[in-house]
């Protein structure tokens, strides 16, 4: 099964849609890498508890222990880099671009497992795609290279995710409700405000 485009960014049709959220957290870079640090808590704890909900379920087991230390791993990592400019891990910031994602997740077994899955891949995309984009325009070496090697690590997180469903759920059944959460993404992206954070 191929997704992969269906995953572009979805103010694509814009006119260089990133350049301002990219402009924003160049400028504030430090207060960036706090939400880049929470995030990676966040997505290492998500993977914990989708483990924990579908313990019956082996391959997801399997995948989401390797996640969550994956992610736990490039918590470290941004830690690290933050202490070494004098930073501390702040307050953990609500993620409305997320909030908003998940209030759509179905009700029922099936639909709620199936929204769940197609949820993360797609906050995983957007996430990979934007440290892309901090790598792109990062002027220190050293940090462009982190960046590059977030980036590269998270690529192939959502179509993980995608994978799973596909153990669960047949393949016209994910692409119709993966193409109505994209679209549903897009509108919550257009309404967003820029923040200096990852969504």
């Amino acid at each position: 099964m191929i997704y992969v485009n269906r995953f572009l960014a979805p103010c694509a049709s814009l006119s260089n849609p990133y350049t301002a959220w990219t402009e924003t957290v160049m400028q504030n870079f430090d207060t960036f890498l706090n939400d880049h640090a929470q995030a990676e808590k966040k997505a290492s704890g998500m993977a914990m508890s989708m483990l924990s909900h579908y313990p019956d379920r082996s391959e997801l087991v399997k995948a989401m222990i390797d996640l969550s230390i994956e992610e736990l791993s490039h918590f470290r990592e941004v830690i690290k880099l933050m202490q070494s400019r004098g930073l501390m891990l702040g307050k953990d910031e609500k993620d409305t671009y997320v909030h908003q994602i998940r209030h759509h997740l179905r009700k029922g077994k099936d639909e709620y497992l199936l929204d769940r899955l197609l949820t993360a891949a797609i906050i995983e995309a957007r996430g990979c795609e934007r440290f892309g984009l901090i790598a792109e325009a990062q002027t220190d070496v050293d940090l462009k290279q982190f960046y590059q090697l977030i980036c590269n690590s998270e690529k192939k997180h959502h179509l993980l995710f995608v994978d799973l469903a596909g153990n669960y759920f047949t393949a016209p059944i994910i692409e119709q409700r993966l193409d109505e959460l994209l679209d549903i993404e897009a509108g919550i992206v257009e309404q967003l405000p820029l923040r200096v954070a990852l969504h």
